[in-house]
């Protein structure tokens, strides 16, 4: 039997899995998707080969468990950033900061802060797009909240907040543009000041 590296079972998988997560974020950052292996990712995260399929069946799995973990990281820290305002344009401000600075990380630099971009998600199986989607959901939900708040209280012009959030994710995703222009803009765009 294996050695664990942790105190009990449970922490050893915890720590494996974060080690093919980071293994899996520096490959995306190096290279592309259809290059990583999943002997590429047991080598770089330091296990064996045959070790990472105790933890996922294949590339894929890895790609869906990566996006559900960083995606509720993100949601946790966007939650607890958005716990210090109750009222919607500051709430707006902080969604809009808290995605752009996202994107300075290596990773969301080379790949884009929404995801990993059309090249990846449509090599996916229809599967694995799906849980991906849902993680997506999870995000817009945040906003699409922050906007319905916004507009019952009268502050926000927003008559369609789907189409309000999908062109926000639009403007967010404009990286040569200044934070600050960003922000100015969207919280225009919704009637704010």
């Amino acid at each position: 039997m294996p050695r664990i590296a942790a105190d009990n079972v449970l922490e050893h998988r915890r720590l494996v899995r974060e080690r093919i997560f980071a293994a899996f974020a520096e490959l995306m950052i190096e290279g592309s998707y259809d290059a990583i292996s999943m002997s590429k990712l047991a080598e770089r995260a330091g296990i064996g080969r045959t070790a990472i399929y105790h933890h996922f069946k294949d590339r894929d799995a890895v790609m869906v468990a990566f996006a559900t973990h960083e995606t509720s990281e993100y949601v946790a820290s966007l939650q607890a950033q958005l716990a210090a305002s109750e009222q919607p344009a500051e709430r707006l401000r902080i969604y809009v900061r808290s995605h752009l600075s996202l994107g300075e990380t290596p990773l969301h630099k080379q790949r884009g802060h929404m995801g990993f971009g059309p090249q990846v998600y449509g090599a996916l199986p229809a599967e694995a797009r799906q849980e991906i989607r849902e993680h997506v959901v999870a995000v817009e939900q945040v906003l699409a909240e922050i906007l319905e708040q916004g507009a019952e209280q009268g502050i926000f012009a927003v008559t369609d907040v789907g189409a309000t959030l999908a062109l926000i994710h639009a403007v967010l995703g404009a990286r040569q543009v200044s934070a600050d222009r960003v922000e100015e803009f969207v919280l225009r765009a919704v009637g704010a000041s």
